[in-house]
Parts: C-alpha cells; sequence; structure tokens
C-alpha cells in the first residue's frame, strides 16, 4: 500500500505541471534544478522578450538538466493567463501587467491571479513613432489617426490606451486603434496604412529600428515627459527615462516613460528549479547580453524589487547567495 501511495503522489506532481514532465523532486534541494521540460512565453517576433526568450531558453537548456524551449505569444497579458492555465511554466511580462495581475485589476478586473517573480529584469521604454508628415507633435493630436496600439492582450496595448486616457482620448472612438503585432505593424508605417505607432519593449527593438532606418527622415518619435505623472497615478511602477538618441540614429534624446520587466512563474513552480534558472541568469548575464544589448540592464541589485508580485521562494535563495 506504501509503494502504491508513493507512486500516486508521483503520478500527481508530475500532472500538477501541465504535462511538462516537470518533476517535484528538485524542491528543497539546494540549488540544483530537476531532469524536465519547461516552455517560455515571450512576446512578438520582432521584439526583445522573443530575443531574449530564445537566449534564455538556450541558456538553461545547456547549463542544467531542463530543456527549455521559448514561444511567441502575444506578450504580457496573454502570457500571464496562459501561464496560470499551465500552458507554460515562465512568462516575460511587464511589471504594469504583472501588478495588474495579483491585485485583480486592468485586464484581470475580480480575477487575482496566483503568480510569484523570479526576478526583476531590464526595464521597457514606451515609444511613439509617428510619421513626420501626418501633424502629429503631441499624443493629443494622435487624435483621428489610424495608430496601431500592439497586439491584442498584450502590454503594449494595456499602456497604449492608458497613455491615450491620460492625454484625453478615448481609445476605443478618439483614435483609428489597430490591434497589431509588430511585424503587421512595421508593414503599416512603411506603406502609409498607419499614420503612428504605440511599442513598450527594450532598447533597441529591432523592428523599430527597422522602421527608422528605412524611413529615414519620415518619422520621429514623441516627448511623453508630460504624461509621465498622469501616468504614476495610474500605476507607481511607471517612471521617467530616455531613449537615446544612439538607439536608433535619432538626432537627440527622447523623454519617454518607462516601466520594468519581470519573469514570472505559477506558485506550484519547482524551488529548485527556480533557484537554478534565477541563478543561472545573473551568473551567465554575460552570455544574454550578446544575444541582446538589453540584458545589461538587468541588475541583482534591483532584482528583488517586484513588489507587489511575490519573489518566488526559490529565487529569492538563489539571489541571497
Amino acid at each position: 500500500m506504501r509503494a502504491r501511495a508513493l507512486l500516486v503522489i508521483a503520478m500527481l506532481a508530475v500532472a500538477g505541471c501541465g504535462g511538462k514532465q516537470v518533476t517535484q523532486a528538485g524542491d528543497g534541494a539546494g540549488c540544483e534544478a530537476a531532469d524536465g521540460r519547461i516552455t517560455i512565453a515571450t512576446g512578438n517576433s520582432g521584439g526583445v522578450y522573443y530575443v531574449l526568450g530564445g537566449g534564455l531558453a538556450q541558456l538553461i537548456s545547456g547549463n542544467t538538466k531542463l530543456k527549455a524551449t521559448a514561444a511567441e505569444t502575444g506578450a504580457s497579458v496573454q502570457n500571464i493567463q496562459q501561464l496560470v492555465n499551465k500552458d507554460y511554466d515562465i512568462a516575460f511580462s511587464q511589471g504594469d501587467t504583472a501588478t495588474d495581475a495579483v491585485n485583480g485589476t486592468g485586464p484581470f478586473e475580480g480575477k487575482p491571479q496566483k503568480i510569484q517573480a523570479l526576478a526583476r529584469i531590464y526595464p521597457n521604454s514606451t515609444h511613439v513613432l509617428v510619421r513626420s508628415d501626418a501633424g502629429i507633435n503631441t499624443v493629443a493630436d494622435l487624435r483621428g489617426k489610424r495608430v496601431s496600439t500592439g497586439s491584442p492582450k498584450s502590454g503594449t496595448e494595456v499602456v497604449a490606451n492608458r497613455l491615450l486616457q491620460a492625454a484625453g482620448l478615448n481609445p476605443e472612438t478618439d483614435v483609428q486603434a489597430q490591434r497589431l503585432d509588430l511585424a503587421k505593424t512595421s508593414d503599416g508605417m512603411k506603406s502609409g496604412t498607419l499614420d503612428a505607432l504605440v511599442w513598450v519593449g527594450g532598447l533597441p527593438t529591432a523592428q523599430i529600428t527597422d522602421i527608422t532606418t528605412s524611413m529615414k527622415g519620415k518619422v520621429k518619435l514623441l516627448d511623453l515627459s508630460a504624461l509621465v505623472e498622469p501616468l504614476k497615478k495610474v500605476n507607481p511602477g511607471y517612471g521617467p527615462g530616455l531613449i537615446p538618441a544612439a538607439s536608433y540614429g535619432l538626432g537627440a534624446d527622447v523623454p519617454t516613460f518607462v516601466v520594468p520587466n519581470m519573469l514570472l512563474v505559477r506558485e506550484d513552480f519547482p524551488a529548485a528549479n527556480a533557484c537554478a534558472i534565477t541563478k543561472l541568469i545573473f551568473d551567465k548575464r554575460a552570455d544574454l547580453e550578446k544575444v541582446h544589448p538589453a540584458a545589461k540592464q538587468i541588475d541583482k541589485m534591483t532584482a528583488r524589487q517586484t513588489d507587489p508580485v511575490p519573489l518566488h521562494a526559490g529565487a529569492n535563495q538563489a539571489l541571497g547567495s
């Protein structure tokens, strides 16, 4: 009977991981990951989440017993929903979206999500890129314009709607909102079917570089500094920032606002796996920097700053070592 009970417990442990074959054997066993497979929810293929997510998967697969794969997604909101549904094991997310998730606000109204963080990572910068000939000099000038507000259920879409509201616009009626991923947004800017785009991502974002290079002199980034304080009242995670001129070959730095990113897991993610992966990110950060320069801003000093999202116990162990 005892043997049968142990077998049932083992089967339940595997079933509880959504069929990903991640065992619970590593829990409490220090900081060494157990054998298994995990999946990472990233974002649009033209964005930094996707690039760094692929790099992280390679890092995990090459340095632990885990085999990791990264998947393209619509990003933050969708990532959290599918993380909780056990479609993925780790998810990239903006901090504002993660805050909404644990508080049951915004896109998660009335439905708090049981998620935890492995670490706060690099910040995202908000880009409002407009055609120079469209008569747009402020966000308020987007009234009546054709604007890409990002993929459905993305962190960009959440920020875009809040940004428009802070400028006194109704996202549903005052702009011609197009809910497009970054690749289709790029095509729209180049073809002239879009007047502007909102994008929230790391620096530089390859698809934005492609637009600014191919449309050199025909597009510009808007100064968003006047909207920082109104947006901080919506979510205190928003803060002032700059898009350096060198990021996209601009004539000058452009004031914007930033939001931190996090790596998220479910509450039942094995502690030893969480510890091993978190430790790996900081021990091998130089390898991630080779994948994308945004990784240079991953800092152990700020990694614990995930409130109100709880820090996973395994990550806490890794960051304390």
